[in-house]
């Protein structure tokens, strides 16, 4: 497959992943379930979309406690709003 060097920054993704990463910013954290409903995208897409956005180290996995065999992703720390192309930089003084 693709090596890490494609998978070093969000603009390197596909358009999938970028909506993955849009939906997360905006709803909080979602089981895959809930990220397919939000996106319109196939389970198998958002898959792959969230496998990419963790080998980057975007998305966090954690246990869904409300149904132990689903899993729910969120948005890592606060370098989100730098690897956003940068866009979100109007609080910097």
């Amino acid at each position: 497959m693709a090596g890490t060097d494609d998978e070093d920054s969000l603009d390197d993704l596909p358009p999938s992943a970028k909506l993955v990463f849009k939906v997360l910013e905006y709803n909080g954290p979602l089981t895959q379930k809930g990220i397919v409903e939000e996106s319109m995208l196939s389970a198998r897409t958002v898959r792959y979309a969230l496998e990419r956005l963790e080998n980057i180290g975007i998305v966090d996995e954690d246990v869904y406690f409300a149904d132990a065999r689903q899993n729910l992703y969120q948005l890592t720390g606060p370098q989100n709003a730098e690897v956003d192309g940068g866009r979100e930089a109007t609080c910097a003084e």
